[in-house]
């Protein structure tokens, strides 16, 4: 369809096995993001791209535990393990990712203070990256998500999206979940709330 373009979020070393925040399962899922790239004309790739010492890293606070909660100025931020850090093979699309169609990459994440989970809006809700205008300008309507993590950065896209206007969708089975604390299940009802298709197949 000439107005449907497909975002891949995140599909990274550092989300893979033996990566820095490994998402479960997350090498499973590529063959089935390649499948829907190979299926779609227009493909946007996102990319989390962290400056080293990201205000979001553990690493960065004197007594702080990965996965620890943490009040910024926006509000509580998950505290992670240093990961996607600018230039480092961590922060390479997967090897085995279809890159080839992709029409943009869309980076993220590298204001030094603020986390960027959607690839429409930072971590503070005001920073935007730009994404929704350019699909805009070019007459989309239509959005299909897949990539990681399912329950952080694919349903923070998704339901920007939504509130930017566009018609989403998400393949589930082309995701994988971190599920800190129940956030997988928190998140899809979130979606659905929000009316995200999630019944699509690969």
């Amino acid at each position: 369809m000439p107005n449907e373009a497909l975002i891949v979020i995140d599909v990274q070393n550092d989300f893979c096995e033996g990566g820095a925040l490994a998402v479960p399962g997350a090498g499973a899922v590529i063959p089935l993001v390649n499948r829907l790239i190979g299926r779609f004309d227009h493909v946007v790739l996102t990319q989390d791209w962290h400056p080293p010492g990201h205000a979001s890293f553990a690493s960065a606070w004197s007594d702080a535990q990965p996965f620890a909660t943490a009040q910024f100025t926006y509000g509580p931020q998950t505290l992670w393990p240093d990961h996607c850090v600018q230039g480092t093979p961590g922060a390479a699309f997967h090897p085995e990712l279809d890159v080839t169609k992709a029409q943009m990459v869309v980076r993220k994440g590298f204001h030094p203070g603020i986390d960027s989970y959607s690839a429409f809006r930072e971590n503070d809700r005001m920073t935007r990256t730009g994404l929704d205008g350019y699909l805009k300008a070019r007459g989309f309507t239509r959005l299909v998500m897949c990539g990681l993590a399912l329950d952080y950065c694919v349903a923070w896209s998704a339901i920007d999206a939504r509130q930017a206007g566009f018609d989403v969708a998400v393949v589930q089975e082309a995701t994988a979940a971190i599920d800190l604390d129940g956030s997988k299940r928190r998140m899809l009802t979130e979606m659905r709330q929000a009316g995200i298709n999630l019944t699509l197949t690969a």
